[in-house]
């Protein structure tokens, strides 16, 4: 009866929620497939447009004419506009083998038109979209790595991890740092404190974490070391969840020095014998200064025994009269979500 309560069996709330992710991962996977065959779809379509213009000579009106006739006869469907048919004619030819297997396959739509539109190489195609589809970028999110330019740094570093470290710990560690490491995020210029470069970084850990890249979880700022008595504290402390290793980061705004090295030597020994266990792999090191020279961090990293990388920072990846003519975040999301996302 209406109102009454019902008495439900102790294990209902177990059941409710089994049920309940079954329906939604049932749901995320229809969505993925539906996707899948968008992309697909698309990509065909640009492969015979491909294939009709080396042969036939179809020329730009040819196309239009195309995209009228498809969407007369699919109304509903928003992805088939002339500019629309040009990004697919692109798409075809930047990937000209059947994309059903390959990461862009696994991409919405609006991602795809950000590759096509902001890179030339198919390396570097195929590199944004593994990553995208790896670590969940978003398409803004996407912009902004390709923007600063995340392929062309990371694992740029120079580093002794491929002496010290067995493979394949030592490509990972390699592909974790990165040279330079854009703080543009942090909205600073000029000289900066290292305390003052170390509290906006940890002010905007979100941020930074990105900026690091996948993987990495923060520990702590000035984690203190004790060794018999004597204090000691780390700038800033990571943990690898996927490489299961500390990460000791310490922080200089000037240029880099060879006695720096030998500090942050010390500081990776005393946390692999005080904070790791026997799980984890071996801690490793990156120093972060303002500047470099790589042949003086060669020589200094060449007889450390802890692995170590050293990178320099930026603030800015453009210079700013060439910064003032990009258009807004706004303006580029107003701009993207205009396209098909589907």
């Amino acid at each position: 009866m209406a109102g009454r309560e019902i008495a439900l069996p102790d294990d209902y709330q177990d059941l409710l929620k089994v049920l309940k992710d079954r329906v939604r991962n049932s749901r995320a996977q229809a969505l993925r497939t539906v996707n899948t065959q968008l992309i697909a779809l698309y990509w065909s379509i640009g492969r015979d447009i491909l294939q009709r213009q080396d042969v036939e000579g179809w020329g730009s009106g040819i196309i239009a004419r195309l995209a009228e006739d498809l969407r007369a006869e699919f109304p509903e469907m928003k992805g088939l506009s002339r500019s629309n048919l040009f990004y697919m004619r692109g798409f075809a030819a930047g990937w000209p083998e059947p994309i059903v297997q390959q990461p862009v396959g696994q991409l919405p739509w609006g991602h795809i038109t950000v590759l096509l539109d902001k890179l030339e190489t198919a390396e570097s195609r195929n590199w944004y979209a593994a990553a995208a589809v790896e670590y969940g970028w978003s398409r803004n999110i996407l912009l902004n790595m390709i923007m600063g330019e995340a392929m062309e740094r990371t694992g740029s570093a120079p580093s002794n991890f491929a002496q010290v470290l067995p493979a394949p710990g030592s490509e990972l560690a390699q592909q974790a740092a990165k040279d330079p490491y854009n703080f543009e995020f942090l909205g600073l210029t000029g000289e900066v404190a290292e305390r003052d470069l170390e509290q906006r970084l940890t002010d905007r850990i979100v941020e930074t974490l990105r900026e690091l890249g996948p993987g990495f979880a923060f520990v702590g700022r000035q984690v203190h070391l004790e060794v018999s008595g004597d204090d000691f504290y780390i700038d800033l402390l990571f943990f690898h969840v996927e490489q299961l290793r500390y990460y000791v980061f310490e922080l200089k705004t000037g240029r880099f020095q060879p006695e720096y090295a030998g500090k942050l030597n010390f500081y990776v020994a005393v946390v692999d014998d005080v904070m790791k266990r026997e799980f984890h792999n071996e801690t490793v090191g990156i120093l972060i200064c303002g500047s470099k020279n790589d042949h003086t961090v060669r020589y200094s990293l060449g007889r450390s025994t802890s692995p170590m990388a050293v990178s320099a920072y930026t603030y800015e990846q453009l210079p700013a009269e060439d910064k003032a003519l990009l258009p807004g975040e706004d303006q580029l999301t107003a701009a993207l979500d205009g396209l098909p996302a589907d």
